[in-house]
């Protein structure tokens, strides 16, 4: 087990104690442990690459834990009406669909690789942004306003368009599962 896995383990970890950080109201703790889970998620990538410690585990348990996080922040948050619901079923709908879509595929015999498009990753970023902006908002008591209104309105749009370039890339896969399958490997 690597130092990298081990960290991952840790930000699955606390997940639950995040949620029952936003359920119990203490927000100013939901915002500590997130910006812990993204500081850790930045270490274990470093650790991984300079100190030679990548790992299969790791290639899928560090997007695990980060997708953990992120589904179980937007649901609480949407849940306790700190964002709106139709961003929330955008945001997980999209998640649900690329999962699907890689499983699919390989349950058919036609494995496709992880490949990160830019979307994906803007998207990523934005929603990280978000859901930090909202939790900071609530734990220090501030009002973002139109801020944060523009950030909702960038992550459903590039959650939209990660979405469909996911969509085209599994589409133009399935019809031609030979030619697509040449980019470099990495997490959605």
């Amino acid at each position: 087990m690597t130092i990298p896995n081990i960290i991952s383990i840790i930000r699955l970890l606390v997940v639950p104690v995040m949620v029952w950080a936003l359920i119990d109201g203490s927000w100013g703790l939901a915002f500590a442990i997130f910006v812990f889970a993204g500081v850790s998620d930045g270490i274990d990538g470093a650790i991984a690459r300079h100190f030679d410690q990548q790992s299969t585990l790791g290639l899928y348990l560090d997007p695990i834990a980060d997708k953990a996080l992120l589904t179980a922040v937007f649901i609480s948050l949407g849940l306790l009406g700190q964002l709106p619901d139709w961003l929330v079923i955008a945001v997980v709908s999209r998640d649900i669909l690329i999962v699907s879509a890689f499983l699919l595929s390989y349950v058919m015999g036609l494995p496709m690789a992880v490949r990160p498009l830019f979307v994906s990753k803007a998207t990523t970023v934005a929603q990280i942004a978000l859901a930090a902006s909202v939790l900071g908002e609530a734990a220090f008591g501030i009002d973002l306003g139109f801020a944060l209104d523009l950030l909702i309105g960038v992550t459903l749009l590039l959650t939209v368009a990660s979405a469909a370039a996911y969509l085209v890339d599994w589409l133009r896969h399935m019809a031609s599962p030979d030619d697509s399958d040449s980019s470099e490997s990495g997490s959605p």
